[in-house]
């Protein structure tokens, strides 16, 4: 029987095996393997003053102090406003689905810049642990509309959503927002779950 023998060169295979680890440590920090990292195209929201800061990346002025803030409840069970809804989040990067069942919060400020606006407009924010994750400015005029976060160059412009009616989505127009929901295909949600959680 014969025998072979190969001289190895530890310093190499140190070398090498240096190498890989570092590879290996630099995969893990860019994915995020130990989950300490976080998604970049996550924009936090942790105080007050972040979520006005996040409107105001968009081109819109707010009110400092939102009108309306409390919890609503991601639909389990998708209804067609929600599902309309989740489109215009998909739309802009956002997607509800990942959320249902859970409770989120919503803050609602008065846009005090929107163009052409004769009556009152609001922009939404939801934000789960201390995360944006969608969200909507609503034109409660007659003929308003609701969008994105993107401000519109004029109100002629075409949005990325349309608004099913002012009184599903707002109420009357001289006034906030509202919660109720008497309307199956309405666009707000409810105090316990949204069917579409926007303002």
């Amino acid at each position: 029987m014969m025998v072979m023998t190969a001289k190895v060169d530890k310093k190499k295979i140190l070398m090498v095996l240096a190498g890989v680890a570092a590879a290996i440590l630099l995969l893990l920090l860019v994915f995020g393997g130990g989950g300490e990292t976080q998604d970049p195209t996550v924009q936090t929201a942790t105080g007050n003053d972040k979520r006005v800061a996040f409107l105001q990346e968009y081109g819109w002025e707010v009110n400092a102090s939102p009108v309306q803030s409390g919890e609503v409840r991601i639909p389990e069970t998708p209804t067609k406003a929600y599902e309309r809804y989740n489109e215009l989040q998909k739309s802009q990067g956002y997607d509800l689905t990942q959320y249902a069942g859970q409770t989120v919060m919503r803050y609602v400020y008065k846009v005090t810049n929107y163009p052409g606006a004769t009556d009152p407009v609001y922009a939404t924010l939801l934000v789960h642990k201390d995360a944006v994750i969608g969200g909507d400015i609503t034109d409660t005029s007659a003929k308003g509309r609701i969008h994105g976060f993107r401000m519109p160059q004029s109100v002629k412009e075409p949005t990325e959503s349309t608004q099913p009616s002012q009184d599903a989505t707002t109420g009357s127009s001289d006034t906030t927002p509202t919660t109720d929901t008497t309307d199956t295909d309405a666009t707000t949600p409810t105090q316990q779950e949204t069917t579409a959680p926007a303002a």
